[in-house]
C-alpha cells in the first residue's frame, strides 16, 4: 500500500482550506484518510504563522513508515527542515501549445501578405 502525504479541501467555494493527510495513494483527493498531520490556509497572508500547520512529530513518524510527500506537501516539509525538497524544473512549462503555435504563425503569414499587398 503506497502511502502519500498530501493536501485534502476543505472550505467553501473560492475560500480554499487544506488538510494535510495520510492517505493511500489510489483514495480520492478529498476521501478517506489515515491520519491529519496538519493544515493549510492560502488564505492568509505568507508571512502568517497559521498559513501552515503540522504536527511534526505525526510527520515524522509517517515519513518514518514510508509515507511520500507530494510536491507542494513536500515543500512545507522542506520549511520544517523534515524532507530535503528541491524545486523542480521543467522547461518545458513556459512554451506555448500547439493551437498557439498556429495562431502565432498565422498571425505571421497575415503581416507577411500585408506586407506584399502593400508593396505592389
Amino acid at each position: 500500500m503506497a502511502l502519500k502525504l498530501r493536501l485534502a479541501r476543505h472550505g467553501a467555494k473560492k475560500r480554499p482550506y487544506y488538510r494535510i493527510v495520510v492517505a493511500d495513494a489510489r483514495a480520492p483527493r478529498d476521501g478517506r484518510f489515515i491520519d491529519r498531520v496538519g493544515s493549510y490556509n492560502p488564505m492568509l497572508p505568507k508571512d502568517s504563522e497559521d498559513r501552515v500547520q503540522l504536527d511534526v512529530e505525526k510527520c515524522k513518524e509517517w515519513l518514518a513508515k514510508g509515507a511520500r510527500p507530494t510536491e507542494r506537501v513536500a515543500r512545507f516539509l522542506g520549511a520544517a527542515g523534515l524532507w530535503d525538497w528541491k524545486a523542480g524544473n521543467n522547461p518545458n512549462k513556459g512554451k506555448p501549445g500547439a493551437a498557439a503555435l498556429q495562431l502565432i504563425k498565422d498571425k505571421e503569414e497575415r503581416a507577411q501578405a500585408r506586407k506584399e499587398a502593400e508593396a505592389e
